[in-house]
C-alpha cells in the first residue's frame, strides 16, 4: 500500500508540475507585459521619473538605425540641401530620450503591437513593433527590443 501511495503521489505531482510551470510562464509574461505598458505609459504621460525607474542604469545606450528611404526623405526636405546628410545611426540615453519627449508640446502616443517574448528560463528577450504618433502625425515607427 505504501508503494502504491508513493507512486500515486509521484504521478500526481508530475501531473500538477506542468500546470504549475505554465502558471509561472503566464505570470512571467504578464509581468513583462506590465513593464512594456509602463514604458509606453511613461512616454505618453511624459513621466520622466516613471520612465527612468524602468532602467537599472541611466547610461544604457538607446540606439537606432534609420532606413535609407527615411534618410532620403529627411534629406529631400532640408531647407539647405548642401547640409551634411543625416546619419543612419542614432544614439542617446534614457534620460535624454524622455527629457526630449517631456519638453515637446505636442501630445505623444506610442502604439505597441506584435509583442514577442522569448526566454530559456533564465535569460529573456522582448521585442515589439512600435509607432510614435504626435497629434495625428505618425512620426516614427519600427521595432524595439
Amino acid at each position: 500500500m505504501s508503494r502504491f501511495l508513493s507512486v500515486a503521489l509521484m504521478l500526481g505531482g508530475l501531473a500538477i508540475a506542468p500546470h504549475h510551470a505554465l502558471a509561472q510562464v503566464a505570470d512571467s509574461k504578464a509581468q513583462i507585459e506590465r513593464v512594456i505598458e509602463n514604458f509606453r505609459s511613461a512616454i505618453v504621460n511624459k513621466d520622466e521619473e516613471a520612465f527612468l525607474k524602468l532602467f537599472v542604469k541611466e547610461d544604457v545606450t538607446f540606439a537606432g538605425v534609420t532606413t535609407d528611404a527615411s534618410i532620403e526623405r529627411l534629406y529631400a526636405n532640408r531647407p539647405q540641401p548642401q547640409m551634411k546628410r543625416p546619419s543612419k545611426l542614432y544614439s542617446t540615453t534614457p534620460r535624454k530620450f524622455i527629457t526630449a519627449i517631456a519638453k515637446a508640446e505636442a501630445k505623444v502616443d506610442e502604439i505597441v503591437s506584435n509583442v514577442r517574448i522569448e526566454s530559456d528560463g533564465d535569460v529573456g528577450q522582448v521585442w515589439f513593433d512600435y509607432a510614435v504618433v504626435n497629434g495625428s502625425y505618425k512620426k516614427m515607427w519600427g521595432k524595439e527590443s
